[in-house]
């Protein structure tokens, strides 16, 4: 496959730097969604762990670099994976984590960033404005910035679940990853591509929230005044011109998916599979939902990303899909 930023050797030594307790997650055949969605399907869980998403397989990577540094103050943007997961790895090696976040966030998000020590400024916006709230600190303290999906780390750390996938599950057709900074998708993309090229690789991302989707499509950055959509992890709107070329080397396809379809996901995924996830979890059982001749008769793996979510709207959106 032609050169991304990343590289294969470097993401199978990152498995000896992430803690254990984020690695080698649950992957199986989830038979009950199956008669609802006419294909195969199997599910890599990655919300069986302290933070609940996949986000600290590439902070520990980041953290365990700061740990050998002369500096140990770092900064993230987050829409509220990212800062539990830094704030975890930064505990773990005495670093003074700063998060910066919308004050729209998701709030159990928020409280779990302040359980886990590190320090929470909010700011009035969305997550464009809390990225160039942590940039502008990171510069006056003369700190590290950790962006996801631009920074290597991230990339890396998310690629380790490609790693797995290829080595634990049966031959599959397909993989669907939700996309929104483009760490996972660039990540487990570049696995599948080196390792098990005739497998698709299909990044999903809400119609709400569609910029890296068009930028594929257009193999060009396309930008968006706003961002709207339940699923908050996938909510950006300035795609990462590194981030895009990548993904235009290992996505297949990029596809857009409705509100009702990721609330049917979600819904799919806790009758079926008794899980509780955020919506940007869902995003792959929307798409499969949205199209299904596309995936009869195919074995499809989806990854379950995240199950951060507050309650009172997850039973909202459940509940109204009920109707």
């Amino acid at each position: 496959m032609p050169e991304t930023r990343l590289d294969t050797a470097r993401i199978r030594a990152a498995r000896r730097v992430i803690d254990p307790v984020f690695l080698d997650t649950p992957l199986y055949r989830c038979e009950a969604l199956e008669p609802g969605l006419g294909c195969a399907v199997s599910i890599k869980l990655e919300t069986a762990n302290p933070i609940r998403s996949f986000k600290a397989r590439g902070t520990e990577l980041v953290a365990s670099r700061l740990a050998d540094s002369a500096s140990r103050a770092v900064v993230c943007a987050s829409a509220g994976n990212l800062g539990q997961a830094l704030a975890w790895s930064g505990r773990r090696r005495g670093l003074d984590v700063t998060v910066v976040a919308s004050r729209f966030a998701t709030r159990v998000k928020l409280d779990r960033i302040r359980a886990l020590g590190a320090k929470l400024e909010l700011v009035d916006g969305d997550h464009e404005t809390a990225r160039e709230r942590a940039a502008a600190i990171a510069r006056y303290d003369r700190i590290r910035l950790v962006e996801d999906s631009p920074d290597i780390e991230t990339c890396e750390g998310a690629a380790t679940i490609g790693l797995e996938l290829v080595d634990t599950a049966p031959s599959f057709d397909a993989v669907l990853i939700a996309l929104g900074g483009g760490a996972l998708a660039t990540g487990v993309g570049h696995v599948v591509k080196a390792l098990v090229p005739g497998a698709e690789v299909i990044c999903v991302q809400p119609l709400g929230a569609p910029a890296l989707t068009l930028s594929w499509r257009q193999r060009r950055v396309v930008t968006t005044d706003s961002a709207d959509t339940i699923a908050d992890g996938v909510a950006g709107r300035h795609p990462i011109p590194a981030v895009l070329d990548d993904l235009l080397l290992v996505a297949d396809d990029a596809v857009l998916v409705r509100e009702e379809s990721i609330v049917a996901g979600m819904r799919l995924l806790l009758n079926h599979a008794g899980l509780v996830v955020e919506p940007s979890a869902a995003l792959g059982i929307a798409a499969i939902l949205e199209d299904p001749d596309r995936f009869a008769g195919r074995h499809v793996v989806t990854i379950v990303c995240g199950s951060n979510v507050d309650v009172d709207a997850y039973h909202r959106w459940v509940s109204a899909a009920r109707r």
